[in-house]
């Protein structure tokens, strides 16, 4: 078992790790794995090429295939189509590497020592990342130690905090979003899957996608339910849509661009768990800068009533929660929006730390 890290430990250990060294993330599908992969070496303008080894028949796939050299005399590889030939480093990331077939991964060996597949070097400062699933509900292949020794190895779980955000910045479907801050352990859910279910649909973070992607373009009916239950399961499909029925918390865009006076008494109502949803739902707001500039003193004296509220009405749990989200380095954009345009809330802050 590796070591386990989240979103941004993941980025922080991908800056740091030489590109000499192979790193292997382990975890359950659909956890983002390859997105944050992509995008972190694509910022930095590093070519990415995934191959799913689980899908290669034959190594020939991965290797490409034997032909006649007329000059040699000699069989050699005529190269893959992902092999690159410019010369400029790359990053191969090897997905599904414990569902490859045995002679698949027998071709690994190279490739994760010495940077050769086939006699054919990868250009200088090329990486090798692997994904694997981790866990008894997937069919695997069983690793040899040679191999894994190559590898640097972590546990990949990214925090729902993390998801939630990336959900925010994506403009996926808000009922999901609230659904799932209200409910973190709907989020990815091998937890409460019987294990002799089979072919049993539980929601996972590529699921939920899909739902959002549903909703947004679909009016809600029993076909819907249907559909989205075939998407992430009856169990979790039953209790999305009662929940979606029910009425809704105050939204974050209510709070702070609408008449916050008018929200109180909703609020008032609220239980702490609720609370602390809608603490992550504002920070997620201004994180991902939901609002117009002509909207920022609104939204400043609005976070700030928000806060007064909190503490007129005795919330003291949920201002806890507020101050750590604040100070967590999930919504570094929203510390900076409360530090540069809310100086008294700032202030109120740090005197509720120094309280405790």
């Amino acid at each position: 078992m590796g070591v386990r890290i989240n979103g941004k430990e993941l980025e922080k250990l991908l800056a740091a790790t030489p590109a000499s060294q192979n790193i292997m993330l382990t975890g359950k599908h659909g956890i983002g794995k390859s997105q944050i992969l992509e995008k972190f070496f694509t910022a930095r303008g590093e070519r990415v090429v995934i191959l799913f080894l689980g899908q290669m028949s034959d190594p020939g796939d991965l290797i490409g295939l034997p032909r006649l050299n007329t000059e040699t005399g000699k069989t050699d590889f005529m190269p893959p189509y992902w092999f690159p030939t410019d010369g400029k480093p790359m990053v191969l990331f090897l997905d599904e590497l414990n569902r490859a077939r045995p002679e698949v991964l027998q071709t690994i060996m190279d490739l994760t020592l010495n940077r050769t597949l086939a006699g054919k070097k990868l250009p200088e400062g090329s990486r090798v990342i692997s994904a694997v699933n981790d866990g008894e509900e997937y069919q695997l292949t069983d690793l040899d130690p040679a191999l894994v020794s190559r590898f640097n190895i972590y546990e990949f779980r990214p925090t729902v905090q993390e998801w939630l955000l990336w959900a925010a910045q994506k403009k996926l479907d808000n009922r999901v979003i609230c659904f799932i801050s209200e409910n973190p352990e709907m989020l990815d859910g091998a937890e409460f899957t019987r294990e002799d279910q089979g072919l049993e649909k539980s929601p996972d973070r590529r699921a939920w996608e899909r739902v959002s992607n549903i909703l947004q373009q679909n009016e809600v009916n029993s076909l819907l339910k249907t559909i989205i239950a075939g998407v992430i399961g009856m169990t979790a499909a039953s209790k999305f849509f009662a929940s979606i029925n029910q009425n809704r918390l105050p939204s974050a865009k209510d709070i702070l661009l609408g008449d916050f006076a008018k929200q109180k008494t909703a609020l008032k109502k609220c239980k702490v768990p609720e609370l602390a949803a809608i603490n992550e739902s504002i920070f997620r707001f201004i994180e991902t800068k939901n609002y117009d500039d002509s909207e920022i003193e609104k939204v400043a004296t609005n976070l700030d009533a928000y806060f007064d509220f909190l503490s007129d009405e005795k919330f003291r749990e949920a201002q806890a929660h507020f101050t750590n989200a604040y100070s967590s380095a999930v919504y570094p954009q929203a510390m900076t929006f409360i530090i540069t345009r809310c100086i008294k809330l700032y202030s109120k802050i740090m005197a509720f730390v120094q309280s405790i």
